[in-house]
């Protein structure tokens, strides 16, 4: 069952679908979802990839305007709905209650031991591998179009980094928590290194 409340908490809940993953299938190396994994990377990298033959591919940047941004929309719908739940068992939404308020929810798979059995490290791995290094790539772009004075691109390529940047932040809410626990996670580890580099001193 759902909670909704406005305090950001990552949600632990069970997902759409969630029962007939939880089948007795292999677990680790295998892909279990190849049409998912595919299109996870296919949107992204195509999108990079017109981005950076746009200029031998085609004289009009309207046209490569147009194809990198329906590419980069696609790939942001297909994250954020479909393949963040299915590879890794995420998703991250938003609605508006009757107040007018916006609501975020992130919500995550209930582990159970029947569905550890089925967790494969493989999808994991292809996407958060997928989902962190195109925003890093698109921010290299960034800063290229700004120093190098390519300023029509520069929206195209501030799009890339919105729209990728918003799932990545999506996706780290739900696998870390709520920004109060994030801090203090982050507040713990630096409060654990100090300590740590406090009594080496003093030995």
């Amino acid at each position: 069952m759902l909670q909704q409340d406005s305090n950001d908490d990552t949600e632990d809940v069970s997902l759409f679908d969630a029962e007939e993953e939880t089948t007795n299938r292999p677990k680790k190396s295998k892909i279990r979802h190849p049409v998912a994994s595919f299109f996870h990377l296919f949107f992204r990298v195509s999108a990079i990839i017109v981005y950076l033959l746009c200029e031998l591919l085609s004289s009009s940047f309207i046209a490569c305007m147009v194809t990198i941004i329906l590419l980069l929309s696609c790939d942001f719908w297909a994250v954020k709905n479909v393949t963040g739940r299915l590879m890794v068992g995420l998703r991250w939404w938003n609605h508006i209650d009757e107040d007018g308020k916006s609501h975020w929810v992130f919500e995550s798979r209930k582990a159970s031991p029947q569905e550890n059995k089925t967790v494969s490290e493989a999808e994991s791995r292809i996407f958060w591998l997928g989902l962190i290094a195109c925003p890093v790539l698109w921010v290299i772009f960034a800063f290229s179009a700004l120093f190098s004075f390519r300023v029509k691109w520069l929206a195209v390529v501030i799009m890339g980094v919105v729209l990728q940047g918003a799932n990545l932040y999506g996706y780290i809410r739900c696998k870390v928590g709520s920004r109060k626990n994030f801090t203090s996670m982050a507040t713990s580890y630096l409060g654990k290194q100090f300590l740590r580099q406090v009594s080496v001193f003093w030995m």
